[in-house]
């Protein structure tokens, strides 16, 4: 890993083994450090996904970004994670989330919680899996000492502050739904009030976490006003801020990525960058200039 960075590829579709496979290999020689796995209803489930992944890779980590945390009993998630964690050797970065999407709650036939209900639940969920894992006698063993690497994704105030108190990883959103469902990107005075509020919680945390971004848009200059005319309606309406500035926008050649993650990650503290998996190709350059 570059001084400093880690890079994680969040994978969304798969249409067979061998294309998984293709693809999780394909990442690990860009150089990425972590590969990921969505989770939402009509993509491959997580937990075998990452099987798989781990089986066919040698050193990624693999990651769920993130788990629905409501949609799971945390006494059978433990088992699952348990048991990936064992068999790749220690590989896996279990990510959880609180669920946004009401489509797929109905889907699944569960009530759709109310915001602060999903966060119970994700905070519920890590505090089982910290005690199951802390449980010498627990059965099966993680390979990771006291279980995997947890990574908790947010934007609100309440779920920040179960990943402030809990996290390995704190990953921002960098944006926030609406009731509707509608994602809204933050632009970056709102993007660094949400760095500064959970550094204000972890000022008694004995430990720092690491943070990481997921990375919504990596394109070139030329491609900029076919962005915003894409993201109009994920911009705030009374926006003013220019996009190359909001943190979860790359844009520009790979030398001005690779220079402004640097200053974002002296300005935010983010070192750990995530991108989409149709981002896959054009950001590996980006990856290699800031590992050399």
């Amino acid at each position: 890993m570059s001084d400093g960075f880690r890079f994680g590829v969040n994978m969304v579709a798969s249409e067979s083994r061998a294309e998984w496979i293709g693809k999780c290999r394909k990442a690990e020689a860009l150089g990425y450090d972590v590969v990921g796995v969505a989770d939402h209803l009509g993509l491959p489930a997580p937990v075998p996904a990452m099987l798989l992944a781990a089986e066919a890779t040698e050193r990624v980590r693999l990651n769920t970004f993130v788990l629905n945390a409501p949609f799971y009993n945390p006494v059978l998630l433990a088992r699952d994670v348990a048991t990936v964690d064992q068999l790749s050797d220690g590989r896996v970065e279990l990510g959880l989330g609180a669920g946004y999407v009401r489509a797929e709650f109905e889907a699944a036939g569960i009530p759709f919680p109310s915001p602060g209900q999903r966060v119970d639940a994700v905070a519920a969920t890590v505090t089982t899996l910290k005690r199951l894992f802390a449980d010498p006698e627990y059965r099966p063993r993680p390979a990771q000492a006291g279980g995997p690497t947890l990574l908790i994704a947010g934007a609100g105030n309440r779920l920040l502050r179960v990943a402030a108190e809990h996290a390995d990883v704190v990953a921002f959103t960098g944006g926030g739904t609406t009731d509707s469902g509608k994602v809204v990107l933050a632009g970056p005075k709102a993007f660094a009030e949400r760095i500064d509020y959970v550094r204000g919680l972890l000022e008694n945390r004995s430990d720092t976490p690491e943070f990481n971004i997921l990375i919504q848009a990596v394109e070139p200059a030329s491609a900029r006003a076919e962005l915003a005319e894409s993201i109009a309606s994920n911009l705030a309406e009374d926006n003013a801020e220019p996009l190359e500035e909001f943190p979860t926008l790359l844009i520009g050649s790979p030398a001005d990525m690779a220079e402004r993650l640097r200053e974002r990650r002296e300005r935010y503290g983010i070192g750990y960058i995530t991108v989409l998996e149709h981002n896959m190709d054009k950001f590996a350059p980006v990856i290699e200039l800031l590992k050399s």
